[in-house]
């Protein structure tokens, strides 16, 4: 089978992943030659790397290595010195490098690899750093491996060839292919490694394997037949082996290497003190999932180890992130969702409450989608589940709304919410069930503290003002008087606002952000960035507080934005861009993402919801919105997201823009009564300026701008019946 018909990750992570059955087996069954440079050489590095070789071998594929010889100080020093011999201590450190099999496996497997040498089907050099004649050692760590039709897939990262690499530490590889636009990178590699082959490197030496170390493996060459078998064999006892494991081990446990903040722990302390029941207000960036994990896991303690949790996420793509973690946390969750990768999720949940209400079982963990969990099935599996049962909610303000918080189960007795902003914009009523179910808040940790702390990185902020077009104020006005007539006030005094009412602010809100003026505002305001990299151009219209809003959906007055501003950054500024939106596939966005962090073959992100989708982009440096929303939850998130720490990340810079009716120059000339009637808007702009500035590092950029706004629109003195 050609390689372009496999599914290949970009990523594999040694926690998340069986690398051996899930890369390495199904592409080694059909390749015709292995390149692989690894770290130091050893008897059981060769043997890991035998692992899924069963199918090359068959196809009398051929393997070339290259590893570095394992040196002592004193080795390197005795070189270096003239003391000893290069050769002769390189030979020693071979013959070092060898150890007795530790069981049936690993004799076969060295039984294999002596008959592959002997049949010229591996080919071994030793490879070292010599500069100014002194020595360095070699630890590329790479790989590349070929079908017959002659696709390449490379690999990088930091798995070493061991079994402690593979089982005990986390470590991960990238991948990529080269009929993909990853093939640059695929060729870069094979020639270095051909260059390193060659003896053309000149950062390099190579020799040939030692005499003495074939002599060493034709020791362990116990028969001219290998067992091809071997890699299947394996693999079931080391599941069986799991599958004791976790019935074992498996229930939520705090990792050794995470310590948790002292604002982490008080959460914890206060939410167990409120029985229970509570929210983690923390801004994005401050650790909201291992502080509702661990969490979890001292519940768990605390109830002798008998608990069903249950985490609920909004969107796929953040389960998937929950579950690299829940997996760390020593659980092994059943991902429920329509497209998820176990297949089998229903009959796994079914089984696993049957399990848990029987006693069989003390624990278990289902992770899903906010849409997936408020389904009827699953609703109704809940609903069998007896006795102590945890939920957990991420991104908790959204289940405020009418639909999600009626799937909210009164029988749970332990409910946590996790959110950067709990409060629901304009809706109390929303707000209000969301603490009449989860209870008060245990923490509130704000992005002001988060950036004080050193947890999020500092930024500076630039309003630019936009104006309407004298069409789309003409639209402006027209939907605003539609959306008086479907306005009334409580008893209170607070404005009510009706179904059709929230969908004429939807449409209002869609004509703001689609302001013709942000175009060429954005183009002046870019220009001194065209050659700089990891800037990310926020578009799109649409909030996730939009009723017709589905996850993996864009709108046409998204599309004309982004393309438009696709077209305009590409071509004109001849920038390397990127479109980010749900239309990309998971994996495409994986290679963006990576591209986009190296800041090489994408200078410019231009993205739709991705900030308020959860999505992780921490290398973002500049960001330009141009997708205002006045919604604070949606505002904060957003910034929150840009403000994410990363290497050589000291500071970020906002560009907002703002929109308003009539610019600041001709408003002079306009009448009081047009003016009232649209002012709110100015006055929602300079809301989210003044809470943007209040915590940057340079507040006096936006406060003339306010005061020159605040006298235009005389917004100390807003008339009307409504502010909308």
């Amino acid at each position: 089978m050609s390689f372009k018909e496999k599914n290949i990750r970009t990523e594999y992570r040694s926690f998340s992943n069986n690398v051996v059955k899930e890369f390495y087996l199904p592409l080694l069954e059909d390749a015709v030659l292995y390149k692989r440079a690894v770290g130091f050489f050893s008897s059981s590095a060769l043997v890991e790397i035998s692992k899924g070789i069963s199918g090359l071998i068959k196809n009398n594929g051929k393997i070339l290595l290259i590893a570095s010889p394992k040196l002592s100080e004193k080795d390197i020093e005795a070189i270096n010195k003239g003391f000893e011999l290069r050769d002769s201590v390189i030979e020693r450190a071979i013959v070092n490098s060898f150890s007795a099999p530790k069981d049936i496996f690993e004799e076969k497997r060295l039984n294999l690899i002596a008959n592959l040498i002997a049949n010229g089907q591996l080919d071994i050099k030793i490879a070292y750093l010599e500069k100014n004649k002194s020595l360095g050692m070699f630890h590329e760590k790479m790989g590349l491996i070929y079908d017959i039709e002659e696709n390449i897939v490379a690999f990088t990262g930091s798995m070493n060839e061991t079994s402690t690499a593979f089982s005990h530490n986390y470590e991960s590889i990238d991948v990529f292919c080269s009929w993909t636009s990853d093939k640059e990178r695929v060729l870069a590699k094979e020639r270095a490694f051909n260059s390193m082959w060659s003896g053309k490197d000149s950062t390099l030496c190579i020799v040939d394997f030692p005499e003495i170390g074939k002599d060493i493996f034709e020791s362990y060459r116990n028969s001219n037949t290998v067992d091809l078998d071997i890699d299947e064999e394996e693999i079931i006892k080391e599941e069986n082996a799991q599958v004791l494991e976790v019935k074992r081990n498996n229930g939520p446990k705090i990792p050794e290497n995470i310590s948790l903040h002292d604002y982490q722990i008080q959460a914890i302390e206060e939410w167990e003190k409120r029985n229970y029941k509570g929210i983690f207000d923390m801004a994005t960036g401050t650790g909201k999932t291992y502080t509702g994990l661990s969490a979890i896991s001292n519940l768990y303690n605390n109830l002798e180890n008998r608990l069903a949790v249950i985490i609920v996420c909004p969107y796929q793509h953040l389960v998937e992130q929950w579950v690299e973690d829940i997996i760390m946390f020593s659980m092994k969750p059943i991902i429920g969702y329509s497209t998820s990768k176990q297949r089998d999720w229903k009959r796994r949940l079914k089984d696993a409450i049957i399990s848990f209400n029987l006693g069989v079982s003390k624990h278990f963990c289902f992770i899903t989608t906010n849409a997936t969990f408020s389904s009827e099935l699953v609703q109704n599996q809940i609903e069998r589940i007896k006795g102590s049962i945890v939920l957990v909610v991420d991104e908790a303000h959204n289940f405020g709304s009418k639909h999600l918080s009626n799937a909210l189960n009164p029988n749970i007795p332990y409910r946590l919410a996790l959110s950067a902003t709990i409060e629901r914009h304009g809706d109390e009523e929303g707000t209000q069930k969301l603490l009449n179910y989860f209870g008060e808040k245990c923490i509130e940790y704000t992005l002001k503290q988060a950036i004080d702390s050193e947890k999020l990185t500092p930024y500076f902020y630039y309003p630019i003002v936009v104006s309407l077009t004298e069409d789309e104020l003409l639209e402006y006005k027209n939907i605003t008087a539609q959306i008086f007539k479907y306005c009334s006030k409580d008893r209170k005094g607070n404005i009510k606002i009706s179904e059709t009412g929230k969908m004429l602010l939807i449409k209002r809100a869609r004509l703001v952000a689609a302001a013709q003026d942000k175009i060429k505002k954005l183009a002046d305001s870019i220009e001194k960035y065209k050659n700089d990299s990891h800037i990310l151009v926020y578009c799109g219209a649409a909030s996730l507080e939009d009723p017709q809003y589905t996850e993996g959906s864009v709108s046409k007055e998204e599309k004309r934005q982004i393309d438009i501003v696709t077209e305009m950054l590409g071509n004109h500024f001849d920038m390397k861009v990127s479109k980010f939106t749900s239309e990309e596939t998971s994996e495409e966005r994986e290679n963006i993402k990576v591209a986009f962090s190296e800041g090489r073959q994408v200078q410019t992100l231009i993205a739709i919801r991705c900030l308020d989708e959860g999505v992780n982009i921490p290398s973002i440096k500049t960001a330009f919105i141009l997708a205002s929303s006045t919604n604070p939850k949606e505002y904060i998130q957003r910034r929150g997201r840009v403000l994410r720490r990363y290497p050589g990340k000291n500071s970020a810079v906002i560009y907002d823009f703002i929109t308003l009716p009539f610019s600041l120059e001709e408003i002079g000339s306009i009448s009081e009564e047009d003016i009232r009637i649209v002012r709110s808007l100015a006055s929602r702009e300079i809301l989210r300026m003044r809470d943007f500035a209040s915590i940057a590092e340079n507040p006096s950029a936006a406060d003339q701008l306010i005061n020159d706004i605040t006298a235009a629109y005389n917004l100390n003195e807003i008339g009307g019946d409504y502010d909308v």
